[in-house]
């Protein structure tokens, strides 16, 4: 499509943005409206790989801070990454679009090994490839597992796809006079410590001049919208 500005996207999603209308786990409505959501802007001509956290289902960090051994809690993570995954592909497989799952952590018998070169093929074919058990490394975030795999599948955008509508100076659930910035440079972010991704996968993405945007989830072409360049959410650059 001639009005696309980015090509290839990697969409992080978060884990809880598959909750939907529950507290915990999985909300199927929310998987289809995902996978139509995806649907439209494959149907634009964009190229896609998708990362999703596990927040709904299971936070290694936390329980690790409760007492909790970190490697057994980052494992435990990567494996709700999967299950997010897995689902996920079943959504967009019944809105028939073509997917692969494709993880960090070996198990062949539920999703395949993870390899730069065959999901690059992939998702020039016109594939829509999930990246599952991040890294497939403890101590390294799902967000860290996300600007990894942009930078490696050379996408021209990364977004991370949220319950809020970008990056604010404050927390806006807490403090309803927060201000929401249009633009940031990677410098401010880290600086100003504002959260939207930890600080490693914020290097990453600073170092490979690889741009981000923030934006809500659950507003409608959201991500179409951003394709194509328009103004929405937070743009994050260097």
């Amino acid at each position: 499509m001639t009005d696309l500005k980015y090509k290839r996207l990697l969409v992080k999603l978060s884990g809880e943005a598959l909750m939907g209308q529950y507290d915990f786990g999985i909300d199927p409505g929310m998987i289809r409206n995902l996978a139509l959501e995806l649907q439209n802007l494959q149907q634009a001509g964009v190229e896609i790989g998708l990362v999703i956290g596990g927040g709904n289902i299971f936070r290694g960090a936390g329980l690790a801070a409760a007492g909790l051994d970190r490697v057994a809690g980052d494992h435990m993570g990567m494996l709700a990454t999967v299950m997010n995954a897995i689902a996920m592909k079943d959504g967009l497989h019944k809105q028939g679009l073509k997917c692969s799952v494709m993880s960090g952590l070996s198990m062949p018998q539920v999703c395949e090994n993870y390899t730069q070169r065959d999901a690059r093929d992939r998702i020039s074919q016109g594939e829509i490839v999930i990246f599952a058990a991040g890294t497939g490394n403890p101590y390294f975030t799902t967000d860290t597992g996300a600007s990894l795999r942009a930078i490696e599948i050379q996408a021209d955008l990364m977004i991370k796809a949220t319950k809020v509508d970008g990056i604010y100076d404050d927390d806006p659930v807490k403090n309803p006079n927060a201000t929401r910035y249009d633009q940031l440079s990677y410098q401010q972010a880290i600086d100003q410590r504002l959260g939207v991704m930890d600080i490693t996968a914020m290097v990453m993405c600073h170092e490979n001049n690889l741009d981000m945007a923030v934006c809500n989830i659950s507003e409608t072409g959201a991500l179409l919208a951003l394709a194509r360049g328009e103004n929405l959410g937070t743009r994050v650059t260097n």
